[in-house]
């Protein structure tokens, strides 16, 4: 894509994200996320990717909101590049959030399976290294009592 088109498809993005946000007034659109912008080399079409967060049905229903709202959502592209034709827009939603999503899951629940299949083996081992640590600090702490009561005998230091 050349440069002209990537700087023109950002600033469609820019204008489209600021407007959904501030200025659509459409309550099928909402939780809208702006992810990216493809232009035709022509610059007579642009498609919009968007997120959704919500079920399929909050996700239909907002891509039709858009759809709905592409003039005005047009209009102010307009406003903004100079260009001889205001691209068409057509929004497609983007699932890679929700992808992203379930690939996390699952990590996760691998994740877990390994770390309970670990800790059930060294499950014996880590009740015995407690009482030690416990052993351990209370034999610092009778130190420390000696060490303080040592100084406070008042017998005659050692000159």
């Amino acid at each position: 894509m050349s440069r002209r088109l990537l700087k023109a498809a950002e600033a469609i993005r820019e204008v489209v994200a600021s407007t959904i946000l501030t200025e659509v007034r459409d309550p099928r659109v909402k939780d809208v996320t702006v992810i990216g912008v493809e232009v035709s080399p022509d610059m007579r079409e642009a498609k919009v990717s968007v997120s959704v967060m919500g079920n399929d049905s909050q996700q239909q229903l907002a891509i039709r909101g858009l759809q709905n709202c592409a003039g005005f959502l047009q209009a102010k592209i307009a406003n903004r590049i100079d260009a001889r034709y205001t691209p068409k827009l057509t929004f497609k939603l983007d699932k890679g959030l929700q992808n992203a999503l379930v690939v996390s899951e699952l990590l996760n629940k691998i994740k877990q399976e390994k770390s309970g299949a670990t800790s059930s083996e060294s499950v014996p081992a880590d009740p015995d290294d407690e009482p030690a640590e416990d052993a351990q600090s209370q034999e610092q702490a009778e130190a420390a009592s000696e060490d303080d009561s040592n100084p406070s005998q008042g017998g005659p230091s050692p000159s």
